[in-house]
């Protein structure tokens, strides 16, 4: 296998599929967000709830991973995660992220921003039982998330072993180190693509608690 990578300078696309105009979008930019994601839901598209999640840590080196989407509504984005995680121990540091959802098969993307805070006790536990219950096993074993573990067989020999400890229990206790954080947006972008690499980009600021809506140079 050749360790050269190709030339990638003559790799693109030109983005046909749609337009965005100011007198087109919500005055809301949570609605907005609903009419994009519901339709991306709609037509059936392979995971859009998944988005990429952005922190930095104290010292402003950022992390970035892929997470999914669990609650969505006016007050915020929320997502799930192990608190002693590297995005867990980021917002300990620094509580501001951003999310980005990409779906190239509508050539649209959606950026929000703001800052997280954890969710309460009581909802966290309310999701973790919706979990399938080999996910509720997994949270448990899984940590800390990110940590160096010796081998795959390791981990599935922890899974297996919990597994068979509780198989006889109806329901799992939510471990202390697990639960949701919610995103409460000050800031939203949508990008539609367009041809000539003329995006249309629209911004939503909260200013005084009133959104602003202005479009970007592409």
């Amino acid at each position: 296998m050749s360790d050269v990578i190709r030339d990638l300078s003559e790799l693109r696309l030109s983005y046909q599929k749609g337009e965005l105009h100011e007198d087109q979008v919500q005055k809301n930019p949570h609605e907005q967000f609903l009419n994009w994601f519901n339709h991306a839901l709609e037509i059936k598209l392979h995971e859009p709830y998944a988005m990429s999640l952005a922190t930095a840590n104290a010292q402003g080196r950022p992390h970035v991973r892929t997470v999914l989407l669990r609650g969505a509504s006016e007050a915020g984005y929320d997502f799930y995660t192990n608190y002693d995680s590297q995005k867990g121990l980021d917002l300990g540091e620094n509580p501001y992220a951003e999310i980005l959802f990409y779906w190239p098969e509508l050539e649209r993307q959606i950026r929000i921003a703001g800052k997280v805070e954890k969710i309460s006790e009581a909802e966290s536990t309310d999701y973790y039982h919706k979990r399938p219950r080999d996910s509720q096993i997994a949270a448990h074993i899984s940590t800390p998330q990110s940590g160096a573990i010796e081998s795959r067989e390791v981990l599935q020999s922890r899974f297996d072993a919990l597994h068979d400890a509780v198989e006889s229990k109806s329901t799992l206790d939510k471990p202390e180190f697990w639960g949701g954080y919610r995103l409460v947006p000050d800031h939203y972008e949508f990008w539609q693509g367009r041809p000539n690499r003329l995006h249309d980009r629209l911004s939503y600021e909260r200013i005084e608690a009133q959104w602003t809506l202005q479009r970007l140079m592409p």
